[in-house]
């Protein structure tokens, strides 16, 4: 039960995440604001607003509502908006901003934003936003994107709090106050320490940087857990890191291993969820797609997965043609046989499944891959035999064939064990000659288990019916 002031607490804190949240009446109040041209009434609604919340306003809505809020917006348009917004309408938005508002929104932003967002638009663009850069940022950002995409440079920012190793916690707490704030990161969580070669050797946390005496070597209060980054380590290895061994934020050197720009938690977890998203999309054939793509930008980006789906069933069915005969004869084996392959595709998708996540998350290795292997061919044998003695009484009593039941039985334990093995196999072998398993595991999977799924269940059937 809980007491008067409890109530108003979590009354108010309710009231607070209703202000905060983009539901469907903040939408078309939004909507229409910008239809009688209001802009104090949408400057209004559009306040309590974060910058992830508008950026999805603008994805939810067409592009000529988008084009006319945006407009009406104006100067209030922030740079974070950019910087949510999804990859498929940022160049349109970034179109319809004027000069001014552009520049204002861009000077906002730290460097490694500043090239997330422009890293993937038309050279045009990108040259209309470094022009509107200090000349400062703008030669980080240039350095930034001669990194290749993906790796560690293009992920850092350049802004990084640096002290050399002999200051103490005083100088640290005077360098900060004394430093222009425009010239410090918008967000940082450690000091790092420095050596003559500008070779990072460890990190001063915030925390013990406020909770230490004035006169405290630096080099004393260091934090246990230090990782260096190489500017060249893939993204997926960075994000890796930081979930591996919980980091905040890690140093990224160059060649020599001088200090050249600082990662941080919020864009190494953006990498594990695109990456983490990308598997999704990619399991189900779709690729990189969004809600905010056009007809045939989605077309086309299924269309070639559908067609592999057409040439793996084409091959199921002409494994059903062999046995012409036999469904000719026995009617009942048409009635049964998607069952036996619909569950080996079930199981299949399940170690398919848990194979390619562990592959992602490296728990998945040579050192235990056939350990895994044998577990998923043994799950499979185990649940086949639960669902084979089902389907073997449902044959019996449904078709009044004891054979039949048998036939049934023992298909659906053999397409079970090899929709374990192929489920886990297939995504490991393409990891290992430089396929996605995610792209493309799916369709193999599903051939290997429909092939023979129906070989099994048919050429049983053949043997032993006929």
């Amino acid at each position: 039960m809980l007491d008067s002031d409890t109530e108003t607490a979590v009354t108010s804190e309710d009231e607070d995440a209703k202000n905060y949240k983009l539901d469907r009446r903040t939408v078309a109040s939004v909507l229409y604001a910008v239809e009688i041209d209001d802009r104090d009434r949408l400057i209004e609604l559009m306040e309590p607003l974060h910058a992830a919340d508008i950026a999805d306003l603008l994805e939810q809505i067409n592009a000529y509502d988008r084009s006319r809020l945006i407009r009406l917006y104006d100067m209030e348009f922030d740079g974070e908006i950019l910087s949510e917004l999804d990859e498929s309408i940022r160049e349109e938005v970034i179109a319809v901003l004027t000069p001014q508002v552009l520049s204002q929104a861009v000077r906002e932003l730290d460097s490694d934003d500043v090239v997330d967002l422009i890293e993937d638009l038309e050279d045009h663009q990108q040259e209309a936003i470094l022009e509107v850069l200090e000349d400062a940022d703008r030669v980080a950002v240039e350095q930034s994107l001669s990194w290749p995409e993906y790796s560690a440079g293009r992920l850092m920012q350049r802004e990084v709090v640096k002290a050399p190793e002999h200051w103490t916690v005083g100088q640290a707490i005077d360098y900060l106050r004394a430093t222009p704030e425009e010239d410090l990161p918008a967000q940082f969580y450690h000091i790092v320490m420095v050596d003559p070669r500008f070779h990072p050797v460890g990190n001063v946390t915030l925390g013990k940087l406020m909770r230490s005496k004035r006169a405290t070597m630096l080099k004393d209060i260091l934090e246990d857990t230090f990782q260096i980054i190489p500017v060249m380590q893939d993204e997926g290895d960075v994000a890796y890191a930081f979930n591996q061994y919980h980091l905040i934020s890690a140093p990224v050197v160059d060649d020599e291993g001088r200090l050249i720009g600082m990662i941080t938690i919020d864009d190494a977890m953006a990498v594990l969820d695109e990456e983490h998203e990308e598997d999704i999309l990619r399991l189900a054939g779709v690729g990189e797609s969004s809600l905010s793509d056009r007809v045939i930008e989605t077309t086309k980006q299924r269309l070639p997965w559908l067609a592999v789906n057409l040439l793996t069933a084409i091959a199921a069915s002409m494994v059903i043609s062999q046995f012409e005969v036999a469904i000719a004869q026995i009617v009942a084996l048409a009635v049964l046989m998607p069952i036996v392959a619909s569950m080996g595709g079930n199981a299949g998708t399940q170690s398919l499944t848990v194979a390619v996540r562990a592959i992602a998350t490296k728990d998945l290795t040579g050192s235990n891959v056939w350990r895994v292997i044998r577990r998923e061919c043994l799950v499979g044998l185990i649940n086949g035999a639960i669902f084979a003695v089902v389907m073997g009484i449902v044959g019996v009593i449904w078709f009044g064939s004891p054979a039949l039941g048998y036939v049934i039985a023992s298909a659906m334990v053999i397409n079970m064990v090899v929709a374990g093995f192929a489920g886990t196999g297939i995504p490991i072998l393409l990891e290992r000659i430089g396929i996605d398993p995610a792209l493309a595991s799916g369709a193999f999977v599903t051939t290997v288990t429909d092939v023979v799924g129906f070989f099994a269940f048919l050429g049983l059937a053949a043997a032993v019916l006929l």
